[in-house]
């Protein structure tokens, strides 16, 4: 197969031409160009949530998790207490980062095929007024749930305390709108949504608390106030940037503008979403989640009832007919995971039924 293998997964993710050709040049990470791009990138960023008034956007080189845990560490005070809403696998990585920096962590659980519910949280900050600050994972890609944002938020607004949202699978799929959606912080990446390359998140932080952050930050690297002074004050990124990755996001900005921006993008994948669930259930495969709760940004679906099946095997069938799956996060049942996300269409989506429905053929001789 003369072409790169489509990545159905929750990032890093197929990328365009035109975005792997913009890493093809080098570039200065003082040079009064590379700043510029910088700055392209930071407006255009905060122009997507509609946050320019409320908001200031700091990039942090590094993975998505990289960009959690310096907003957590950035935000919460030492003596703050963490409430981390929690129904999947990176919910429960955010809460064990959040103990491991030395926070004050609870948890409020749900079935990991359901949403967080909004009036337990409410319940919960009712009876226990330590709470700070609440953490949500937007798009819980470990079953693949829509969490209600907007809800939570309003929630949160109510009893005055602090939201961090992980929105490293919904930011520019998923409709986030700061005029209307108050949030403390709100964490991404390059590698998602956006269609660039993995290599930066960025986190939003709203300008009312932006002060009170100061000295916070128990890391030298992951200091997002330090690094938000810095850039303001430079235009330039406290340690070395990684330059290609940043130039690969802002390629991507613009076709993301030229696409029709966030709508557009979320017709695209709702389009993937649902040529893949026809297509899966047609060769008798089961998703996990209801309709109701499933997020178009990666589908889990039940394991084959194929005797033999194992996933190494069935990924192993599908990745030589030039796709590659992702493995389940769930721990009480066998399944996996395939992306709708990326520089892909429903014609890329319909090539991979087929190329699982010839896997599926392979377990079975």
């Amino acid at each position: 197969m003369d072409r790169d293998k489509i990545l159905l997964t929750p990032g890093p993710l197929t990328t365009t031409l035109r975005t792997k050709l913009a890493m093809l040049k080098d570039w200065g990470s003082w040079d009064a160009d590379f700043n510029a791009v910088t700055a392209s990138v930071r407006h255009s960023l905060l122009q997507i949530i509609h946050g320019a008034e409320s908001h200031v956007v700091v990039p942090l080189q590094g993975s998505g998790t990289f960009s959690v845990e310096a907003a957590v560490a950035t935000l919460v005070p030492h003596s703050g207490h963490v409430l981390v809403l929690d129904n999947g696998a990176y919910c429960k990585r955010a809460a064990r980062l959040t103990r491991m920096m030395g926070r004050w962590v609870s948890s409020l659980r749900v079935d990991e095929a359901q949403p967080v519910d909004p009036q337990a949280l409410e319940e919960f900050l009712q009876d226990d007024p330590s709470v700070t600050h609440v953490v949500l994972v937007h798009c819980e890609t470990g079953a693949g749930v829509l969490n209600p944002l907007q809800a939570v938020a309003d929630v949160c607004e109510r009893f005055g305390v602090g939201l961090i949202v992980d929105a490293m699978s919904s930011f520019a799929a998923l409709e986030i709108d700061a005029r209307h959606t108050r949030f403390d912080a709100l964490v991404a990446a390059s590698g998602k949504c956006l269609e660039g390359v993995p290599g930066i998140g960025f986190v939003f932080i709203r300008k009312e608390v932006l002060a009170a952050c100061e000295g916070r930050s128990q890391s030298l690297s992951m200091d997002l106030y330090d690094q938000y002074l810095y850039m303001e004050k430079t235009g330039q990124w406290r340690f070395t940037p990684p330059t290609h990755v940043v130039v690969a996001l802002a390629e991507a900005i613009a076709q993301f503008v030229e696409e029709g921006g966030q709508a557009a993008r979320l017709a695209r994948y709702t389009g993937n979403c649902q040529a893949l669930l026809a297509g899966m259930q047609a060769l008798g495969f089961k998703p996990f989640l209801e309709p109701a709760v499933q997020a178009p940004i990666i589908v889990t679906f039940l394991a084959p009832d194929v005797p033999g099946y194992n996933f190494q095997d069935f990924y192993a069938a599908v990745r030589a007919r030039g796709f590659l799956l992702y493995p389940g996060k769930l721990t009480q049942i066998e399944t996996f995971r395939v992306g709708c996300i990326g520089a892909i269409g429903e014609n890329e989506i319909n090539q991979a039924v087929r190329a699982i429905a010839l896997a599926l053929q392979d377990l079975k001789a």
